[in-house]
């Protein structure tokens, strides 16, 4: 009966540390999600433009 016991502690403590890993993954995922995030519905997100970053052709 002790390797039965022993077995079921195991295997509760496996599933347990699972379920850890696995909602620390989808907090992860969640806060990357929440980043990129698009602003004002725009799917693209936002976009700088800064025509003097170049210097004019030649």
């Amino acid at each position: 009966m002790y390797e039965y016991e022993l077995y079921r502690s195991t295997s509760a403590e496996l599933i347990r540390r699972a379920d850890a890993e696995r909602e620390l993954g989808l907090a992860r995922l969640a806060r990357r999600a929440a980043r990129r995030r698009p602003e004002h519905g725009d799917p693209e997100g936002k976009v700088v433009e800064d025509r003097t970053r170049f210097a004019p052709a030649a």
